[in-house]
């Protein structure tokens, strides 16, 4: 039986000082306001760890609020901490956490689904319509990023770490979950074909898993070089092809297609540039794709072009799977032509909201066109595949480029991560602020 309330003999228990701790935190207030700001912490909740983050990458999506304070349709309102590519180590645990000790490294899943409605419980929480996603500005209040000192984070969304995988690689284990989903959408059969159109983090770890699931050939496409160079020196994929430049209105510089110059480095400015590409008619830029397909295509294809003539339309010509990594209206346009009848072209990048496609070249060549939405149920399997002996994957520690101790130094790898080369001549693919 509970003690009654006028039970004097019954102790009375009070609720223990909470121990709040002050934390460093980047944070955005506007387009390129970013700043260092104090924060108070709590001690965690109930199911929550405690987190000292160590590496957080800086991806796209952050990169796109720092210059606009907005990515694509979703408009941050207040500040915002950004950062969801992390790993860390767990300094305090919650109540009722099992399984988890004080020193443990741990690699965040930073979206929270609700796990109760019906998505959730199918095992596809990534497209809980309750998600809540660190660096969001979706979800209001915003979800805040793991540049910070010290986050809360529930524990069934921490993974625990080998000691033979890096910091580096645990916060790539995010990007590595989207390349895991999309190949998982795509089920390529062993010797099949793949294209990767864009070369940025995702698109390479795409290709990564693209040749990890047994397709034979995987061409991957960027219109830098040293990228392209990257993905064919370190084993990402086993054919590369420059795209040429002039061709299209960008404010990408991680993206096929970017408007950017790969002598300075410099970033497309916000708005775009207008080159020639933006005035072609729809029908030519058909015909642009059409060309740059076969271009690409040529690279890998078996035709003999004495035993078939060159305008002999080859029912089967194109790849099984295109991975299209970009979100360019000119790269689906690209991905459509370049993917053979019965094919898939798997939406990876999240662009140009509303764009014109050519769809009678899948509706008569039967393509199917499959978006993917982040991940769900992959970072076990990514940290299985990171323990695996042998050549499993090529290293993701390469893949970081640049690195910013302490979270001081926010604003000058944010500049940083949104050009292609640095003021040496150096290829950034990665940069990463250690907290």
């Amino acid at each position: 039986m509970a003690p009654s309330a006028t039970d004097d003999s019954a102790p009375m228990h009070l609720p223990a000082a909470s121990k709040a701790l002050s934390v460093n935190a980047s944070v955005l207030y506007g387009p390129r306001d970013l700043r260092l700001e104090r924060r108070t912490i709590e001690e965690p909740g109930v199911g929550e760890l405690q987190i000292a983050v160590h590496t957080t990458g800086i991806c796209g999506s952050d990169v796109s609020y720092y210059k606009k304070f907005a990515n694509g349709d979703l408009c941050a309102c207040m500040p915002l901490s950004l950062g969801h590519e992390s790993s860390g180590t767990v300094v305090a645990l919650g109540p009722q956490v099992t399984g988890f000790s004080l020193g443990d490294r741990v690699a965040l899943e930073v979206g929270i689904p609700c796990g109760t409605c019906g998505i959730c419980r199918k095992g596809r929480y990534n497209l809980c319509k309750r998600m809540r996603f660190r660096s969001s500005a979706k979800s209001v209040p915003h979800f805040q990023g793991t540049l910070q000192e010290r986050i809360n984070h529930p524990a069934v969304w921490c993974h625990k770490l080998p000691d033979s995988i890096s910091f580096d690689a645990a916060a790539l284990l995010e990007p590595l979950s989207v390349a895991i989903h999309a190949v998982n959408r795509a089920q390529p059969t062993p010797g099949s074909s793949a294209l990767v159109l864009g070369a940025g983090a995702v698109g390479l770890l795409t290709a990564a898993m693209a040749r990890q699931s047994g397709c034979s050939t995987v061409t991957i496409a960027d219109v830098d070089q040293g990228r392209v160079d990257f993905a064919i020196a370190k084993g990402f994929a086993t054919h590369g092809y420059v795209v040429p430049r002039p061709l299209h209105t960008s404010s990408s510089c991680s993206s096929i297609f970017s408007g950017s110059s790969s002598s300075s480095g410099t970033s497309t400015p916000v708005d775009g540039v207008m080159t020639p590409a933006s005035t072609l008619s729809m029908q030519s830029q058909f015909e642009h794709a059409k060309a740059l397909a076969a271009d690409m295509l040529s690279l890998t294809s078996s035709r003999n072009p004495l035993l078939v003539p060159a305008d002999d339309n080859d029912e089967d010509d194109g790849v099984d799977v295109t991975f299209e990594c970009t979100g360019k209206e000119v790269c689906m346009h690209t991905s459509l032509y370049a993917t053979r009848p019965g094919g898939r072209v798997i939406m990876v990048g999240m662009g140009t909201p509303v764009q014109t496609l050519p769809m009678s070249v899948a509706h008569l060549r039967e393509i199917d066109i499959l978006g993917i939405f982040r991940y769900a149920n992959t970072y076990a399997t990514g940290i299985r595949l990171l323990c695996a002996r042998g050549s499993v994957l090529p290293g993701l520690d390469d893949m970081v480029t640049h690195r910013f101790k302490g979270l001081a130094n926010a604003h000058q790898a944010f500049e940083l991560a949104s050009r292609t080369v640095d003021d040496e001549g150096n290829l950034v693919l990665k940069v990463v602020i250690e907290a």
